[in-house]
């Protein structure tokens, strides 16, 4: 596995600073002309290795995983870009709306961050395919949140979305709101899952998400993949059981049309 980690990424959108850890694909190096999709993943140091995670030794083995899918030839090799949280400051980077007991509310300013200065370095420094079908953001629970509320807003930016285990239910479902009303062109294809030990009302919650995406338009196992999973708890080794098929749906090897 190839990694880069880019320390103290600073963001003057944001006024602070946080690490980042890049993944290449297999062949990156040896295909010099060669460009690639890029997929941007929330709370970064969940992602690769266990020692940084949330929980020790509890991670989403992302580069393992991509290296095998990518290896099988099940998906097509692509960029990951881990995108550290900032710990007090996750839940108001990673949140639409304010919430009085909670805080938050920042959504805006950071997806400003990834469109504007994240985003662009990554074109310079890595061989991207620039372009929103080749784009993906995603996260799990307030990093779902985060995923579709920027992913919806700015589709001709961000074609993928990841949203595991998302946090819609945050500030009275703000985000059904938010998804039901906003103009949409053109639609990302979309992950959307949960896990049936997360409680009954998240999963309700999620569920008249996915309704309302249909309601919009999306085709399930066309351009959105819902998943009740059955047994999963709301916890990172539940996420790093999906991370495979969410690269399948989303970057499927030898795909062109999707």
């Amino acid at each position: 596995m190839t990694f880069r980690k880019h320390e103290n990424f600073p963001s003057k959108v944001l006024k602070n600073e946080r690490d980042l850890v890049v993944y290449l694909p297999p062949g990156y190096e040896e295909q010099p002309s060669r460009r690639f999709p890029a997929l941007y993943l929330h709370d970064g140091q969940n992602l690769f290795d266990g020692s940084t995670a949330f929980v020790p030794g509890m991670d989403w083995r992302v580069g393992e995983t991509a290296d095998h899918m990518i290896g099988s030839g099940a998906v097509e090799p692509l960029i990951i870009v881990g995108i550290y949280n900032l710990g007090e400051q996750r839940i108001r980077e990673y949140t639409p709306t304010r919430v009085p007991k909670l805080g938050g509310g920042r959504a805006d300013r950071y997806g400003k961050f990834l469109i504007d200065e994240l985003k662009p370095f990554v074109d310079r420094e890595y061989r991207t395919l620039v372009d929103s079908a080749h784009t993906g953001l995603g996260g799990s629970s307030l990093g779902g949140l985060v995923s579709l509320y920027v992913g919806l807003k700015f589709p001709q930016v961000f074609g993928r979305l990841a949203a595991l285990s998302p946090s819609v239910w945050w500030n009275q479902r703000v985000m059904h709101r938010f998804a039901a009303t906003v103009q949409i062109e053109p639609r990302p294809r979309i992950w959307l899952d949960i896990g049936t030990r997360e409680g009954p009302q998240i999963v309700r919650d999620v569920e008249k998400f996915r309704d309302v995406l249909v309601q919009k338009g999306w085709q399930l196992e066309q351009d959105l993949h819902y998943e009740r999973v059955e047994g999963a708890e709301h916890n990172e080794a539940a996420w790093a059981q999906r991370v495979g098929p969410v690269l399948q749906f989303l970057f499927p090897a030898g795909n062109k049309n999707v």
